[in-house]
């Protein structure tokens, strides 16, 4: 058994895949808002560029 206090996390395939309960802390962090207002955005901009050259 593991000692006490080491969150190792699950591990299957040998150890060769190893899950982990911890949350990355380091990555980068996009409010979900913004990919929206973007994505609305750059669809309102495809449109008119559409219409006005096609």
């Amino acid at each position: 058994m593991p000692p006490e206090g080491k969150n190792r996390g699950f591990s299957s395939a040998a150890g060769l895949i190893q899950y982990y309960d911890m949350e990355e802390t380091k990555s980068l962090k996009i409010d979900p808002y913004f990919i929206l207002i973007f994505g609305i955005g750059a669809a309102v901009l495809v449109e008119v560029l559409n219409w006005k050259f096609v």
